[in-house]
């Protein structure tokens, strides 16, 4: 683990582009390397203990983020792993020549091989490469949320939401997620069997070291559920000791009911099958959050004593 893990835990909100990556630059001089892989994409590495995770994300994604910081951060300085996460600049989705060379390139200088155990991970299109570039560590974990397998046209042209992302070559090396995670120890996808793109995506990775993880009603806020139920490190730590089943993550889901989101598609959900039993009762729960002013007009509506709200 690092001897000053707390270096990790820098807030990195409220930079400029330039002023956040030269930030990320000082903490791989330091910790491992911070690296540009040709003009869209970037690899920082941090080494910090025998277990490695992968990370895909983008830039922008980053930045939204709690401290503005890659989502491996809390892992390396809490747990001591090492990390390698590579950023790309826009919706890449991590296809090109120059990613292709860096990951080849690892593979012939046996990076991987250094590490006890090794957890790729990314969401959406991170999941997508997360997925892809897995096959680079034979024998590793993979842990993808809401991942995509392909935008080839002639496999996902019913997936019409990145269309400017069809000009992009998935034919080729690292191409077809579902077929690179047959080289993997265990895989995870975790979805929402109700949101319809998604559902279709994961059902492509059919494969014996595959395990689907049902998230219903998360659709495109599963990261951001994740984060509310602060689920996310026990989730990756299940993950990269591969203990993560659908048991324990049954066991880490069941922390949706607890926060506020979840309950605001769940009625939403409820009111559009007629069903005000249920209705009243998500209102009940919601009238007990600092939410309650929102759920506030429909509990009248069906009939349920509503406290006065205090004035702004």
């Amino acid at each position: 683990m690092l001897d000053d893990g707390p270096t990790l835990e820098v807030d990195l909100r409220g930079l400029s582009p330039d002023e956040w990556r030269a930030r990320l630059d000082a903490i791989g001089d330091e910790h491992g390397y911070f690296l540009p892989i040709g003009a869209d994409h970037s690899a920082l590495f941090i080494d910090a203990g025998p277990k490695l995770l992968v990370t895909f994300e983008e830039a922008s994604a980053i930045r939204r983020a709690p401290g503005a910081r890659p989502r491996g951060f809390e892992m390396a300085a809490r747990e001591g792993w090492s990390l390698l996460a590579f950023i790309a600049d826009g919706p890449t989705w991590f296809r090109s020549d120059a990613m292709t060379w860096f990951v080849d390139r690892q593979v012939d200088d046996g990076f991987f091989e250094d590490f006890d155990s090794v957890l790729f991970h990314g969401s959406g299109m991170g999941g997508y490469a997360a997925g892809a570039y897995s096959v680079a560590a034979p024998g590793c974990r993979v842990l993808l949320h809401r991942p995509v397998a392909t935008l080839e046209p002639a496999v996902a042209g019913w997936d019409r939401r990145d269309l400017g992302a069809r000009r992009l070559d998935f034919t080729t090396r690292y191409g077809f997620a579902p077929e690179m995670v047959d080289a993997a120890l265990a895989a995870w996808v975790v979805h929402d069997p109700l949101h319809a793109p998604d559902a279709m995506h994961a059902a492509l990775f059919r494969r014996p070291n595959v395990t689907l993880l049902r998230a219903p009603l998360a659709g495109a806020r599963l990261e951001q559920m994740l984060e509310l139920m602060d689920a996310t490190p026990r989730l990756l730590s299940a993950a990269m000791d591969g203990t993560l089943d659908r048991a324990e993550w049954g066991r880490i889901w069941r922390g949706r009911r607890e926060i506020v989101p979840y309950a605001r598609l769940l009625l939403r959900r409820a009111e559009g099958a007629g069903r005000e039993d249920l209705s009243r009762r998500i209102c009940r729960y919601g009238l007990q959050t600092s939410d309650a002013a929102l759920y506030a007009p429909r509990a009248r509506e069906l009939g349920l004593a509503v406290e006065p709200q205090p004035a702004a």
